[in-house]
């Protein structure tokens, strides 16, 4: 059976990868690749307040879904909001 010898530098290697899957794992995905945004972030992305959003709910004029008392909103259709 044979024996591999790890080094100083595998260890370093091996550190730094584990640390790059680490942030990656933590780091919150960007606002592109999102495709459920909540209340705040929708009012913020369209600079609005939370009333004008209560009516773009009211009108249907933004779908949204509730889940469990939370709403939230397709980016897909914030953009094909702001392309009318």
């Amino acid at each position: 059976m044979a024996q591999e010898i790890t080094t100083v530098e595998d260890l370093q290697k091996f550190r730094l990868q584990l640390l790059e899957d680490i942030k990656a794992l933590v780091q919150p995905p960007n606002q592109l690749a999102k495709q459920w945004l909540k209340s705040p972030e929708v009012r913020k992305m369209l600079g609005i307040s939370h009333g004008t959003l209560q009516n773009l709910r009211i009108r249907n004029i933004l779908p949204y879904h509730k889940v469990g008392g939370i709403i939230f909103y397709k980016y897909d259709d914030i953009v094909k909001l702001l392309e009318k």
